[in-house]
């Protein structure tokens, strides 16, 4: 049985604690999760002249969360929130490399801040600070560990999430400020918070092209083991 190459997007950082010189960074939990599920990973530096030629390399993409945002510019909003904290070569490499994955219909997962660029990818937007747009919020950068549960989801019935987890509702970690608010065209919603907040998309008909709010390679549940095993399962093209 062949073994897919997933690739998997870094995180990055300016000089200071590991290194003087701007340097990557990946949690171990990402790769860890790939390969227990069946996986090969391959993690991604940002460079968007290149994004076509990983495409022609990997067979599956994971786009990953870190602390900062997406430029709300790149979905149409007149100005940007105070708390917004950007990345701008990341962005950019990763809009890029999503885009291609998707015209090529590879299959894609989203975590965290990887949903909400795959959401802005779509054509959709964001919630820029949660605490400012939803009234009666829950903590969605929950003050508990990340590997302990901060809330639960609610799974859409008839999704492709819920055919996955076979649930209709997970404990999710959550640590995130921002938010899916419109969902672009074709793309529909399968998990939500109790407070109403979006915190999983996907797009009928594609592969498998998914999107959870929350951090699925800490294996808070059986869900998000399942998750990654279904991924990496379309990766190989069962």
């Amino acid at each position: 049985m062949s073994i897919p190459v997933i690739g998997i997007t870094l995180d990055s950082e300016e000089p200071g604690g590991y290194s003087r010189l701007p340097w990557y960074a990946l949690r171990q939990n990402y790769a860890e999760s790939v390969v227990a599920a069946g996986g090969l990973p391959v993690m991604l530096p940002h460079e968007p002249e290149q994004a076509a030629r990983y495409l022609d390399r990997i067979d599956a993409l994971v786009v990953t969360g870190g602390a900062f945002d997406v430029d709300p510019a790149l979905f149409g909003a007149a100005s940007r929130h105070h708390t917004v904290k950007l990345k701008s070569r990341r962005t950019e490499f990763e809009l890029a490399i999503t885009r291609g994955a998707i015209e090529r219909d590879l299959p894609v997962l989203g975590i965290c801040g990887g949903q909400q660029l795959l959401n802005v990818v779509l054509g959709g937007s964001l919630i820029q600070h949660i605490p400012d747009e939803v009234p009666g919020a829950l903590a969605h950068e929950q003050p508990n560990p990340r590997t302990e549960p901060g809330h639960v989801v609610k799974v859409g019935a008839g999704t492709e999430l819920h055919r996955i987890v076979g649930r209709s509702e997970l404990p999710v970690n959550s640590a995130h400020h921002q938010a899916v608010k419109d969902i672009g065209p074709g793309v529909a919603i399968n998990a939500i918070a109790p407070d109403g907040v979006i915190e999983g998309i996907e797009v009928p008909g594609r592969r498998f092209c998914l999107g959870v709010q929350w951090h699925p390679e800490y294996a808070i549940s059986e869900g998000d083991r399942l998750i990654f095993e279904a991924f990496v399962r379309a990766a190989r093209g069962d």
